[in-house]
């Protein structure tokens, strides 16, 4: 008579061990291998994203400090004369109305041909302004050179003579060269410098705006989910081991 044994695995043994460690999610994957960035990246420091946004602000700064075109301006200025007959208080009403008019199209086209640019630029470049207490004009131009710009002043500023001239018999008002405009020595935009204080200042704000608006993991993740142990067994007496009697 053969006797025939069978050998059953414990619920606990190293079969069940293997498929707990070796469990995939749903699309085929190790979830262990899931979890290793994740890891990796709560390790940073948290003052890594401040740091982060200083560096990068500062650099992105300096850089746009030295690719960017420095800007130049300079400034020529007319005076409004009243002729005889003529209230002096009609050449300050005089001088406001020719601020105006020397950004339009009808001096413009006509300062293009001294200046040598198209109109386009001259509207871009050309800026004017008044005084409420002097019959004073100013035409303020920028350029990528310190030449051009005081030559778009200049031109602007001739434009505008000769456009007055044309109407001086019906205002009695002529307006008059007072400065010519000076080549600018330095830019008026900012340098290396200032712009990457600027992204200094930027990169850090983004960074602390990063910094508080980060998910927060739950409490325990990091510490990773606790091993149920496995259930004791039962201690066994003699009396168990012995066969019942038949």
């Amino acid at each position: 008579m053969t006797e025939h044994r069978t050998e059953h695995k414990d619920k606990d043994g190293k079969d069940t061990d293997r498929k707990d460690t070796d469990r995939k999610d749903r699309t085929g994957n190790s979830t262990a291998g899931a979890l290793l960035p994740r890891v990796r990246v709560r390790a940073l420091p948290p003052w890594s994203l401040l740091a982060a946004g200083v560096l990068a602000g500062g650099l992105l700064g300096g850089a746009y400090g030295l690719v960017r075109t420095p800007q130049y301006t300079a400034t020529s200025y007319v005076v409004a004369v009243p002729g005889k007959g003529s209230d002096p208080a009609s050449a300050l009403g005089f001088a406001q109305a020719y601020g105006r008019v020397a950004t339009q199209l009808a001096v413009l086209g006509d300062a293009q041909v001294w200046a040598g640019v198209p109109v386009a630029t001259l509207e871009r470049s050309v800026r004017t302004r008044t005084s409420p207490d002097a019959p004073m004009v100013s035409v303020t131009a920028t350029a990528a050179r310190p030449d051009l710009a005081a030559d778009l002043a200049d031109a602007v500023t001739r434009a505008l003579t000769r456009h007055a001239a044309h109407s001086a018999d019906a205002t009695r008002v002529t307006l008059r060269r007072f400065a010519r405009a000076t080549e600018p020595t330095s830019p008026v935009t900012a340098g290396p410098a200032v712009t990457g204080l600027v992204g200094l200042s930027a990169g850090g704000l983004l960074g602390g705006l990063a910094l508080l608006v980060r998910p927060r993991g739950r409490a325990g993740e990091d510490a990773g989910t606790p091993s149920v142990p496995a259930p004791a067994s039962a201690p066994t007496s003699a009396a168990d081991t012995r066969k019942a009697p038949l």
